[in-house]
């Protein structure tokens, strides 16, 4: 009697299976990403300069899920300096077509090669004369043949157990258009700065443009004492300004030091309740961290974790305070 072949099919509530298949799939996924390092050539290239010496921007296609990896490959594109949208291979042929200019560049992506809207689509590129960079998992198919420049993007094997459903071809589709945009970014000598300017309303944006003059404290706000002041009236400003210290002033208005919280607290231990007969002066903490306002508020953040402090007051030229940002307003902006 023969033995009953092993059902591999995993049970339900089977996690160890789960756990199995899962690993498969992230492994199928990165060999198929690996794959294409060896295949990087001088086509590569040509697709960067192509895109890197047009006058216009870069038109991305695909149908479904590559269409999907299109859209993203767009974005990354448009955030990283190179003007791009994506164009939907059907609506395309029914006037969506208008949209392309010949100074435009078009990357195309079929796994097959052989996408019938995407096909479709030659004709009218060719007559313009438009660029055609395709990423297709078939160097021989008919749209790799029509175009200027193909990166083969094919896989081994999906990591679906029937083969089919798109899953490591659209990842190594992907990983290619992150290897273009990358590449293009570095070739554009974009930095931090340029790659903000296109994300102004995120986190990315507000760590470089916000400023410490755009959240500092400053005029009634601002807690200040003179060296003379008692010390149990500087804890009055410090409370009702509510920013953990206040600044001393020495004569000339300039920034003579600051009274913390801390330095509160240390000093009822060193002076106990004798400590508010005193003067400012007295318990003030010299040549305090400082920052400019024409810094960014990241800098400030970054001055203040570094000597683990929660504000920093901000002179004029003159040396007198402008203002005191605060960790919590460069907090409350999403900044860290």
């Amino acid at each position: 009697m023969t033995k009953k072949a092993k059902n591999k099919t995993p049970k339900p509530g089977n996690t160890d299976s789960i756990i199995d298949i899962a690993r498969q799939v992230l492994k199928k996924e990165a060999e198929a990403v690996t794959a294409l390092i060896k295949r990087l050539d001088s086509d590569f290239e040509k697709a960067v300069d192509i895109i890197y010496s047009s006058r216009g921007r870069v038109v991305v296609t695909g149908m479904g899920k590559s269409g999907l990896v299109g859209k993203k490959i767009a974005a990354t594109l448009a955030s990283t300096g190179t003007p791009a949208f994506f164009l939907h291979p059907a609506e395309a042929g029914h006037g969506d077509l208008g949209m392309v200019t010949e100074r435009d560049v078009i990357i195309t992506i079929s796994n097959s090669g052989e996408t019938n809207e995407i096909v479709g689509l030659i004709p009218f590129l060719k007559r313009f004369g438009i660029k055609i960079i395709s990423l297709a998992g078939n160097p021989r198919s008919t749209l790799a043949k029509a175009s200027d420049v193909t990166l083969d993007i094919s896989v081994r094997e999906e990591a679906c157990p029937m083969g089919i459903i798109p899953t490591a071809s659209t990842t190594a589709a992907m990983a290619m258009g992150d290897a273009i945009a990358v590449a293009l970014l570095i070739k554009r000598g974009l930095k931090q700065e340029d790659f903000a300017f296109y994300h102004p309303g995120g986190s990315i944006g507000r760590k470089f443009f916000v400023k410490v003059k755009d959240l500092m404290h400053t005029g009634d706000r601002l807690p200040v004492v003179s060296l003379d002041t008692p010390v149990s009236r500087a804890v009055i400003e410090i409370s009702s300004k509510r920013l953990g210290l206040t600044v001393v002033l020495g004569k000339a208005g300039t920034i003579a030091g600051i009274i913390t919280d801390g330095d509160v607290r240390r000093g009822l231990e060193k002076w106990g309740g004798r400590l508010f007969e005193l003067r400012a002066a007295q318990v003030m903490t010299k040549n305090p961290k400082t920052i400019q306002e024409e810094e960014l508020a990241a800098k400030a953040l970054s001055v203040m974790e570094s000597h683990s402090i929660t504000a920093l007051v901000v002179p004029d030229d003159k040396g007198k305070p402008a203002g005191i940002i605060h960790l919590h307003d460069i907090l409350r902006q999403g900044i860290a």
